[in-house]
Protein backbone atom coordinates (compact mmCIF):
# COMPACT_ATOMS: atom_id res chain seq x y z
CA UNK A 1 0.00 0.00 0.00
CA UNK A 2 2.97 2.43 0.65
CA UNK A 3 3.81 4.49 -2.47
CA UNK A 4 7.33 6.87 -1.69
CA UNK A 5 6.21 9.43 -4.08
CA UNK A 6 2.40 10.01 -2.95
CA UNK A 7 3.59 9.83 0.62
CA UNK A 8 6.25 12.82 0.20
CA UNK A 9 4.48 14.30 -2.65
CA UNK A 10 3.19 17.62 -0.45
CA UNK A 11 7.70 18.53 -0.38
CA UNK A 12 7.41 18.24 -4.66
CA UNK A 13 7.73 22.17 -4.91
CA UNK A 14 9.78 23.26 -2.14
CA UNK A 15 12.02 20.61 -3.71
CA UNK A 16 12.60 18.99 -7.12
CA UNK A 17 11.48 15.47 -8.65
CA UNK A 18 15.17 14.97 -9.03
CA UNK A 19 15.96 16.90 -5.35
CA UNK A 20 13.19 14.32 -3.73
CA UNK A 21 14.80 11.24 -5.69
CA UNK A 22 18.23 12.54 -3.81
CA UNK A 23 17.02 12.70 -0.71
CA UNK A 24 15.62 9.30 -0.99
CA UNK A 25 18.99 8.25 -1.72
CA UNK A 26 21.03 10.06 1.07
CA UNK A 27 21.79 8.00 3.91
CA UNK A 28 22.08 10.63 7.39
CA UNK A 29 23.58 9.21 10.55
CA UNK A 30 22.28 10.19 14.24
CA UNK A 31 23.90 9.91 17.46
CA UNK A 32 21.61 9.74 20.34
CA UNK A 33 17.83 9.52 19.69
CA UNK A 34 16.24 11.47 23.13
CA UNK A 35 15.29 14.70 23.12
CA UNK A 36 16.14 16.78 19.58
CA UNK A 37 17.89 13.89 18.16
CA UNK A 38 14.62 11.82 18.05
CA UNK A 39 12.89 14.78 17.01
CA UNK A 40 15.13 15.24 13.76
CA UNK A 41 15.01 11.24 12.82
CA UNK A 42 10.91 11.70 12.49
CA UNK A 43 11.22 15.12 10.60
CA UNK A 44 13.87 13.72 8.05
CA UNK A 45 11.85 10.82 7.66
CA UNK A 46 8.91 12.90 7.01
CA UNK A 47 10.57 14.80 4.68
CA UNK A 48 11.53 11.81 2.86
CA UNK A 49 14.86 10.46 3.97
CA UNK A 50 14.80 6.86 4.39
CA UNK A 51 18.47 5.43 4.68
CA UNK A 52 19.46 6.28 8.44
CA UNK A 53 22.30 5.08 11.07
CA UNK A 54 20.43 5.59 14.38
CA UNK A 55 22.49 5.16 17.48
CA UNK A 56 20.91 5.31 21.80
CA UNK A 57 22.27 3.04 24.18
CA UNK A 58 19.06 4.21 26.51
CA UNK A 59 15.64 3.59 27.14
CA UNK A 60 12.81 5.79 27.53
CA UNK A 61 11.91 6.85 30.90
CA UNK A 62 9.03 9.06 32.49
CA UNK A 63 11.16 11.92 33.02
CA UNK A 64 11.63 11.77 29.52
CA UNK A 65 7.51 13.00 28.73
CA UNK A 66 7.92 16.86 28.68
CA UNK A 67 10.34 16.75 25.16
CA UNK A 68 11.06 13.25 23.82
CA UNK A 69 9.59 12.64 20.65
CA UNK A 70 9.15 8.32 21.36
CA UNK A 71 8.18 8.73 25.09
CA UNK A 72 5.25 7.58 25.77
CA UNK A 73 3.74 5.24 28.55
CA UNK A 74 3.26 2.45 25.68
CA UNK A 75 7.47 2.84 25.62
CA UNK A 76 8.52 3.24 29.01
CA UNK A 77 11.48 0.98 29.47
CA UNK A 78 11.80 0.14 25.91
CA UNK A 79 15.19 0.91 23.84
CA UNK A 80 15.02 4.37 22.41
CA UNK A 81 16.74 3.31 18.93
CA UNK A 82 14.37 0.22 18.38
CA UNK A 83 11.44 2.54 19.28
CA UNK A 84 12.43 5.68 17.10
CA UNK A 85 13.60 2.64 14.13
CA UNK A 86 10.11 2.31 14.75
CA UNK A 87 8.62 5.01 14.43
CA UNK A 88 10.35 5.55 11.18
CA UNK A 89 9.27 2.86 9.35
CA UNK A 90 5.84 3.46 10.56
CA UNK A 91 6.17 6.60 8.56
CA UNK A 92 8.30 4.58 5.50
CA UNK A 93 7.90 0.75 5.41
CA UNK A 94 10.69 0.92 3.00
CA UNK A 95 13.06 2.93 5.40
CA UNK A 96 16.33 0.86 5.60
CA UNK A 97 17.85 1.21 9.41
CA UNK A 98 21.04 0.39 10.98
CA UNK A 99 20.54 0.49 14.63
CA UNK A 100 23.95 0.74 16.88
CA UNK A 101 22.07 0.02 20.08
CA UNK A 102 25.08 0.03 22.35
CA UNK A 103 25.92 3.67 22.09
CA UNK A 104 29.46 4.79 20.00
CA UNK A 105 32.16 3.77 20.66
CA UNK A 106 36.04 3.18 18.80
CA UNK A 107 35.14 -0.46 17.90
CA UNK A 108 31.44 0.81 15.96
CA UNK A 109 32.63 4.31 14.78
CA UNK A 110 33.73 3.06 11.07
CA UNK A 111 30.56 1.14 10.65
CA UNK A 112 28.70 4.28 12.12
CA UNK A 113 29.80 6.46 9.24
CA UNK A 114 29.98 3.93 6.62
CA UNK A 115 28.09 5.66 4.07
CA UNK A 116 27.07 8.20 5.55
CA UNK A 117 26.35 12.10 4.01
CA UNK A 118 25.50 14.10 7.32
CA UNK A 119 25.74 13.42 10.83
CA UNK A 120 23.14 14.60 13.09
CA UNK A 121 23.83 15.31 16.79
CA UNK A 122 21.66 14.44 18.99
CA UNK A 123 23.80 13.26 22.04
CA UNK A 124 22.82 14.40 25.33
CA UNK A 125 24.90 17.26 26.47
CA UNK A 126 26.31 15.78 29.22
CA UNK A 127 27.97 12.80 27.16
CA UNK A 128 31.14 14.82 26.58
CA UNK A 129 33.60 11.57 25.60
CA UNK A 130 31.36 9.99 22.98
CA UNK A 131 31.09 13.83 21.74
CA UNK A 132 34.29 13.98 21.05
CA UNK A 133 35.02 10.79 19.22
CA UNK A 134 31.92 11.27 17.33
CA UNK A 135 33.16 14.85 15.77
CA UNK A 136 36.27 13.59 15.07
CA UNK A 137 35.84 10.78 13.21
CA UNK A 138 32.99 13.51 11.55
CA UNK A 139 35.90 15.81 10.80
CA UNK A 140 38.10 12.91 9.67
CA UNK A 141 35.56 12.06 7.31
CA UNK A 142 34.80 15.49 6.07
CA UNK A 143 30.82 14.60 6.79
CA UNK A 144 29.20 17.99 7.57
CA UNK A 145 28.24 17.70 11.88
CA UNK A 146 25.37 19.77 13.12
CA UNK A 147 24.09 20.17 16.39
CA UNK A 148 21.20 22.41 17.11
CA UNK A 149 20.96 22.70 21.11
CA UNK A 150 17.67 23.30 23.26
CA UNK A 151 17.97 26.46 25.01
CA UNK A 152 15.08 27.25 27.29
CA UNK A 153 12.20 28.32 24.15
CA UNK A 154 14.86 28.36 21.57
CA UNK A 155 17.41 26.66 19.63
CA UNK A 156 21.64 27.40 19.23
CA UNK A 157 22.36 25.77 15.80
CA UNK A 158 26.04 25.19 14.99
CA UNK A 159 26.89 23.53 11.81
CA UNK A 160 31.00 21.81 11.09
CA UNK A 161 31.94 21.07 7.69
CA UNK A 162 35.72 19.88 6.23
CA UNK A 163 35.47 24.11 4.58
CA UNK A 164 35.00 25.67 8.18
CA UNK A 165 36.56 26.08 11.86
CA UNK A 166 37.20 22.66 13.25
CA UNK A 167 35.59 21.77 16.33
CA UNK A 168 38.09 21.71 18.68
CA UNK A 169 39.75 24.91 17.06
CA UNK A 170 36.31 26.44 18.62
CA UNK A 171 35.76 24.64 21.39
CA UNK A 172 39.23 24.71 22.82
CA UNK A 173 38.22 21.29 24.81
CA UNK A 174 41.91 20.13 24.60
CA UNK A 175 42.82 22.75 26.56
CA UNK A 176 40.15 22.34 29.51
CA UNK A 177 41.51 21.03 32.66
CA UNK A 178 38.83 19.48 33.91
CA UNK A 179 35.39 17.76 32.48
CA UNK A 180 33.35 20.22 34.01
CA UNK A 181 35.05 23.02 31.78
CA UNK A 182 34.75 21.63 28.86
CA UNK A 183 30.87 21.56 29.55
CA UNK A 184 30.80 25.12 30.29
CA UNK A 185 32.92 25.58 26.93
CA UNK A 186 30.18 23.82 25.12
CA UNK A 187 27.78 25.60 26.64
CA UNK A 188 29.08 29.39 25.50
CA UNK A 189 29.98 28.00 22.39
CA UNK A 190 26.80 26.49 21.51
CA UNK A 191 25.34 30.02 22.61
CA UNK A 192 27.46 33.01 22.56
CA UNK A 193 24.55 35.64 22.70
CA UNK A 194 23.00 33.92 25.92
CA UNK A 195 19.71 34.63 24.93
CA UNK A 196 18.04 31.60 27.27
CA UNK A 197 20.30 33.15 30.84
CA UNK A 198 17.43 36.40 31.04
CA UNK A 199 14.11 34.02 32.10
CA UNK A 200 15.46 31.08 33.92
CA UNK A 201 13.00 30.97 36.33
CA UNK A 202 14.26 28.52 38.71
CA UNK A 203 18.61 28.50 38.81
CA UNK A 204 18.48 25.24 40.50
CA UNK A 205 17.49 23.15 38.27
CA UNK A 206 20.60 23.69 36.11
CA UNK A 207 23.20 22.00 37.72
CA UNK A 208 26.78 21.39 36.56
CA UNK A 209 27.93 18.77 39.05
CA UNK A 210 24.63 16.30 39.03
CA UNK A 211 24.91 16.75 35.36
CA UNK A 212 21.06 17.84 34.81
CA UNK A 213 19.00 21.00 33.22
CA UNK A 214 15.72 22.08 32.58
CA UNK A 215 14.27 21.70 28.93
CA UNK A 216 10.84 22.51 27.20
CA UNK A 217 9.17 20.75 24.13
CA UNK A 218 8.78 24.05 22.15
CA UNK A 219 12.75 24.22 22.08
CA UNK A 220 12.92 20.79 20.76
CA UNK A 221 10.68 21.19 17.69
CA UNK A 222 11.92 24.64 17.04
CA UNK A 223 15.94 23.13 17.04
CA UNK A 224 14.17 20.07 14.26
CA UNK A 225 12.86 22.62 11.90
CA UNK A 226 15.89 24.83 12.29
CA UNK A 227 18.57 21.77 11.98
CA UNK A 228 16.45 19.65 9.57
CA UNK A 229 16.15 22.59 7.22
CA UNK A 230 20.27 22.81 6.80
CA UNK A 231 20.10 19.10 6.66
CA UNK A 232 18.00 19.92 3.37
CA UNK A 233 19.85 22.87 1.86
CA UNK A 234 23.33 20.48 2.70
CA UNK A 235 22.17 17.65 0.76
CA UNK A 236 20.82 19.47 -2.39
CA UNK A 237 23.48 22.20 -2.42
CA UNK A 238 21.20 24.56 -1.89
CA UNK A 239 21.28 27.74 -0.20
CA UNK A 240 23.78 29.39 2.39
CA UNK A 241 24.62 26.92 5.40
CA UNK A 242 26.10 29.09 8.12
CA UNK A 243 28.77 27.39 9.76
CA UNK A 244 31.60 27.53 12.82
CA UNK A 245 32.67 29.94 13.82
CA UNK A 246 29.14 31.36 13.26
CA UNK A 247 26.43 30.03 15.29
CA UNK A 248 22.48 30.74 14.66
CA UNK A 249 20.44 31.30 17.47
CA UNK A 250 16.75 32.20 17.87
CA UNK A 251 14.41 32.55 21.16
CA UNK A 252 11.03 32.42 20.65
CA UNK A 253 10.28 33.65 24.78
CA UNK A 254 12.44 37.25 23.93
CA UNK A 255 11.39 36.79 20.09
CA UNK A 256 14.89 37.21 19.23
CA UNK A 257 17.04 36.15 16.31
CA UNK A 258 21.22 36.06 16.24
CA UNK A 259 23.57 35.10 14.23
CA UNK A 260 26.84 35.42 16.47
CA UNK A 261 30.39 35.52 15.22
CA UNK A 262 33.36 34.22 17.12
CA UNK A 263 36.36 34.49 15.32
CA UNK A 264 38.79 32.74 17.90
CA UNK A 265 35.51 30.22 19.03
CA UNK A 266 36.14 30.11 22.85
CA UNK A 267 39.87 31.48 22.78
CA UNK A 268 38.34 34.87 21.95
CA UNK A 269 38.28 37.55 24.89
CA UNK A 270 34.58 38.04 25.06
CA UNK A 271 34.40 34.33 25.29
CA UNK A 272 37.56 33.53 27.91
CA UNK A 273 35.22 36.50 29.81
CA UNK A 274 32.42 34.61 29.50
CA UNK A 275 33.76 31.07 30.73
CA UNK A 276 35.77 33.11 33.63
CA UNK A 277 31.84 34.27 34.91
CA UNK A 278 30.55 30.79 34.30
CA UNK A 279 33.31 28.82 36.13
CA UNK A 280 32.96 31.20 38.89
CA UNK A 281 29.23 30.38 39.03
CA UNK A 282 28.88 26.49 38.72
CA UNK A 283 32.26 26.45 41.36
Amino acid sequence: MFDYDKAFSRNIGWVTKQEQQTIKNTKIAIGGLGGAGGEHALALARMGFENFHLSDFDEFEVHNFNRQAGAFMSTVDKPKCNVMASMIRDINPNAKITEFPDGLNESNIDAFFDGVSVYVDGIDFFALKARKLVYQAAQDRGIPNLLAAPLGFGVSLICFTKDSMKFDEYYRFSESKTEEESFIKLLIGLSPALLHTKYLADPSAANFKEQRGPSTPMAIKLCSGLLCSNVVKLVLGRGKVVTAPRVLQFDAYRDKFVTSWCPFGNAGPIQKIKFAVAKKTVS
